[in-house]
Parts: structure tokens; C-alpha cells; sequence
């Protein structure tokens, strides 16, 4: 029996003989494979299917060249609706649903993977794709603890793997104008830096226990978070970005999309973008619901430059000697106004165009190019929502050497840079 040539086994073929001495083409016409060539069609699984993730498998599945060959959640009725979904669309049982991701992960013919997981599955999911040499479209925030963050950028560097941040405001253009304003010095010096972010202010949530549905697998929807009682609130998208069993609430979930801007302007360098100094006050929720609903950070650049973060509308404000930029999800700002219009010289700095940012992610999965919003991006900007963290726990000013990665001088502090996982989950 013939078994069908993959875009993988073709690119592992290739590999072994190049590694053997063999002079193979750089670029392989699609002609001589057809429209299906393995050089052209990606395959992908996605998991986690619900609210963002199933926006996720959609952008995924609507883009041209891709088959999606597995959709995995623990939701029985979700994972296996999708799958239909995606079934009819192909004609054919092509998409097998999954409970387990560790059962899909270990097939062969999947190329990428999309997480849109509640937030504590995000990266010990995206470590066992990696490792399976997959790559990863994760969805934000990155991690629960800086120890995750770390663990995710090596794994990431050691296999090769292309990984993109879902913090798509990268692969808008008034966003990388905006940027690039910044960073060729349009507003002068640079004075001080605010970013605000949603909050809906979720408080309550129910802590009675309930039997676990039927169709619903809750031990590996907990996975290597605390166990907890299973109530009506927990598992629903609410519970998910509120916990702190599971999450940070909105300072990350949200706080990602304008601090990814602002690293961004500031040059993605950690030791430039990311603050070395954070301390401020916070309101966390009572009950079910008892992650910080709003927060006050105040901190300072490496450079001098005062950092302000709160809850308001999705917006990073660069202000200068000679104006403002501001830049949002929807649009660009400038103070004076005519600042938005300048042009850019051939000569100034120009940053990196994506025009989709699952297209991005895609296309970079067959070029193996860097995405727009790599691992190292949403390590940086994710470190700024962890020591903000620790800030509002502690209650203390946090001092972060960004070289290191370490915090200085408070021991109490830095244990808040590890979070235990439950068994058998590990990074």
C-alpha cells in the first residue's frame, strides 16, 4: 500500500539527504508534486476550541494550503462538533477530534498547532508540542511564572520551532507606524511611557461544588493547576481568565496586546523594554472570581523613563520632549497631529510587515523565518505582567535585573518567579 507523501516526511527525507552529501534543489517547483505538494499544504491541530480558541481554528482553517487534521478540547461536545464542522467542509472524515493532546501531538503528519487553552495550559501544552516538533500559535498571555516563560523561549531556541504570540496588533499597520515613529525619534526624548488595558471588573463566581458533567474530562481540564471543585462558574471562559489558579485576570490576558506595542517600540530589547523597577497598589476579587480587577503600576526604565500601567482602553502612550504617540487596537494618535502623517526615509528603521497574523505564522512554518511576534517578544512583554504581579502581591517595590532575569534583594519575591504544577505535569 502507498502511503501519500507529507509535507513533513518530505522535509525529513530531505533533511537526511542533505545530511548525507546529497545536492538537493533550495527551491522545489510546486509543478513537480501539484497543488497538493507537500512543499506547499500545512496541516495543523488545534487545542482548545472554545470562545478563542475556536476563533483561532477558524483563522487557521480559512487560510489557503491548510488542512486542519485534528481538533482536541476536553468539552466532548465541542471537540467533536468542530470536528464534523471542519469534516463537511472537506468531504471526508480528513479531522479527528481528541480528548487528550498528548494523543493528537503524537501524530506524525501535523505540522502546527494552534493553543487557545485557558491560560494555565498555554505553555505546558506548547512545551509538548515543541517537543514533538510542532510549531506553535500560542495564545496570550504566555505563562503563569517567569520559570515557564524561560522554560518556553529555551525549548523554542533548542528544537527550532516557529512560534508566534497571539498578540495580533503586531500585524496591524497604523501599530508598526506608530512604532516606528518611536523608534526613529520622532517625539524626541523620551519621558514616560503609559499603557492601559481592559478590565471588566469580574468579581464573584460560585465556589459551590457540582458533579462534573458527563462530557466533560475536568481532571485534564485542571491539568497542572491546584485541584479544585468543579462548579458551575469554573470551566466557563469567565472562570478561565479570572482564577488564579488559572490565570492572572485581564493585567496579562488583556495587558499583553498594549505591552507587546510598547516592547515593540522600545526596541524589543530586554534590557531597554522591560522595566526594571515596579510597585503599586491592586483590587482583587472575592470569591471564584479573586484575580486583580484593577491595578495601579508605577516603575522606571533601565533608562530613567517613568512606566505607568493600568486598567483603561487597550493603549500605549510614548510621550516625548517634542509630543505623543499613542497606539491602540483601533488607530494611531499623535500629538501634534501632523506627527502621524511624516514619512519615513528609506534610511530610518523599518520594522518587520505582517499583514495576517495567522497568515504570518504559516507562511513562516513553511519559510521557517522568525514570526513578527516570536518567542523572545512575548517572554519580554509577559515578564512585565509577572513582576507586575508580584508587585501587588508583596506590596513592595520590585527590582528586576532584566540581564539576569533575577529580582533583587527580596528573597520572598523571587520564590514568586516559580509555580508548582500538579502531577504528573512538569515543564
Amino acid at each position: 500500500m502507498e502511503h501519500p507523501t507529507t509535507r513533513r516526511s518530505f522535509l525529513k527525507n530531505a533533511g537526511l539527504l542533505s545530511a548525507a552529501g546529497v545536492a538537493l534543489p533550495t527551491i522545489v517547483p510546486a509543478s513537480v508534486f501539484g497543488a497538493g505538494a507537500p512543499s506547499n499544504q500545512i496541516t495543523v491541530g488545534s487545542i482548545g476550541v472554545g470562545g478563542r480558541g475556536s476563533s483561532l481554528l477558524e483563522d487557521a482553517a480559512n487560510q489557503a494550503n491548510v488542512k486542519v487534521l485534528g481538533v482536541c478540547d476536553v468539552m466532548k461536545p465541542r471537540r467533536e462538533q468542530h470536528a464534523a464542522s471542519l469534516n463537511k467542509r472537506y468531504g471526508g472524515d480528513v479531522c479527528t477530534p481528541y480528548n487528550d493532546l498528548r494523543e493528537m501531538l503524537a501524530r506524525q503528519d501535523i505540522d502546527a498547532v494552534t493553543i487557545g487553552t485557558p491560560d494555565h495550559w498555554h505553555v505546558p501544552a506548547a512545551l509538548l508540542a515543541v517537543r514533538s516538533g510542532k510549531s506553535v500559535y500560542v495564545e496570550k498571555p504566555l505563562g503563569l511564572s517567569m520559570e515557564q516563560l524561560q522554560a518556553m523561549r529555551r525549548e523554542v531556541h533548542r528544537y527550532g520551532a516557529v512560534f508566534q504570540y497571539g498578540t495580533q496588533q503586531r500585524s496591524m499597520a497604523h501599530v508598526r507606524h506608530g512604532c516606528e515613529l518611536v523608534r526613529n525619534g520622532r517625539v524626541g526624548k523620551l519621558h514616560e511611557v503609559n499603557v492601559t488595558a481592559p478590565s471588566y471588573g469580574f468579581e464573584g463566581g460560585s465556589l459551590d461544588p457540582l458533579p462534573v458533567p458527563a462530557d466533560l474530562d475536568y481532571d485534564l481540564w485542571l491539568g497542572p493547576a491546584p485541584w479544585s471543585p468543579y462548579t458551575q462558574d469554573r470551566c466557563t471562559c469567565w472562570g478561565s481568565y479570572w482564577v488564579l489558579d488559572n490565570a492572572h485576570g485581564f493585567i496579562a490576558g488583556w495587558g499583553a496586546h498594549p505591552l507587546t506595542d510598547m516592547v515593540w517600540g522600545l526596541g524589543d530589547d530586554p534590557v531597554m523594554a522591560v522595566p526594571v523597577e515596579y510597585e503599586g497598589t491592586g483590587k482583587f476579587g472575592t470569591g471564584l472570581f479573586n484575580a486583580p480587577y484593577h491595578w495601579d503600576i508605577r516603575g522606571k526604565f533601565a533608562n530613567g523613563v517613568s512606566f505607568h500601567f493600568t486598567p483603561g482602553g487597550d493603549c500605549v502612550t510614548f510621550v516625548g520632549e517634542r509630543g505623543t504617540i499613542s497606539v491602540s487596537r483601533g488607530g494611531l494618535k499623535t500629538t501634534p497631529e501632523a506627527l502621524a502623517r511624516e514619512p519615513l526615509a528609506s534610511s530610518e528603521i523599518r520594522l518587520y510587515e505582517s499583514r495576517h497574523h495567522m497568515g504570518n505564522f504559516l507562511e513562516c512554518v513553511k519559510s521557517r523565518r522568525e514570526t513578527v511576534a516570536h518567542v523572545d517578544v512575548a517572554v519580554m512583554s509577559d515578564t512585565i505582567c509577572q513582576l507586575s504581579m508580584i508587585a501587588l502581591f508583596t506590596g513592595r517595590k520590585i527590582r528586576w535585573d532584566p540581564q539576569r532575569e533575577v529580582i533583587l534583594d527580596d528573597p520572598g519575591a523571587s520564590r514568586m518567579l516559580c509555580r508548582p504544577m500538579r502531577a504528573p505535569w512538569h515543564l
